[in-house]
């Protein structure tokens, strides 16, 4: 990853988590990019709402965030892609329970810099669809620049669900492979793990 597409992905990981939000409205109806646009409102509504905002709120703000993105983000599918084949090798109990720590990962990650949304303008611009898998194309406006973002989305039971974000061509769960698979080379799924629980509690024993 160059330092161009470093510096991109700094400047939109707040912007990321504003888009994994509640994508079931009218679900049976509508297309890909019509039930991501009016679940966005419902997102910046909790960021703008002036009796959530504040430390003294962030536990309350954060649940009601969280509750939006879960609705509308494949957590499930993520874990299953990042983990690659060690998916299949884990039983049915390791795999929801590395899901929950992805979930939480993801949540604890993004979850701050999402609480840094200051009025970004979007557009949404295009919208493929190949059977059940699609991908919309929005354009950010962030500090004088237009930054493309990708959202890759996939149709379970009549609802269009984000599985993924690319940002200029660097995908997030390409990204969190390729670390994940170092980690597996090298201390195997129960070091990954380990890993994961490890950096979700430094995060809450610093928050």
């Amino acid at each position: 990853m160059d330092v161009k597409t470093m510096k991109l992905l700094t400047a939109v990981l707040y912007l990321i988590a504003l888009f994994l939000m509640p994508l079931s409205i009218h679900a049976s109806e509508h297309g890909p990019t019509d039930q991501l646009k009016p679940a966005i409102d419902k997102l910046i509504a909790i960021l703008d709402d002036d009796t959530l905002k504040g430390e003294s709120h962030k536990k309350e703000r954060r649940a009601k965030i969280m509750s939006v993105i879960s609705d509308g983000f494949d957590f499930r599918e993520m874990s299953r892609r990042v983990l690659g084949s060690t998916w299949n090798t884990i039983s049915a109990a390791e795999r929801d329970y590395f899901t929950v720590q992805m979930t939480k990962l993801l949540e604890n990650v993004y979850i701050g810099k999402l609480e840094g949304y200051s009025g970004e303008k979007v557009e949404f611009v295009a919208e493929r669809i190949k059977g059940k898998r699609a991908q919309v194309t929005t354009l950010i406006e962030h500090e004088g620049s237009v930054l493309p973002v990708y959202y890759i989305m996939q149709n379970e039971n009549k609802t269009w669900m984000v599985y993924d974000i690319n940002i200029e061509g660097v995908s997030l769960i390409r990204n969190y492979m390729e670390q994940f698979s170092s980690i597996l080379r090298q201390e195997n799924y129960e070091g990954l793990l380990k890993t994961l629980e490890e950096k979700n509690k430094s995060f809450e024993e610093g928050s």
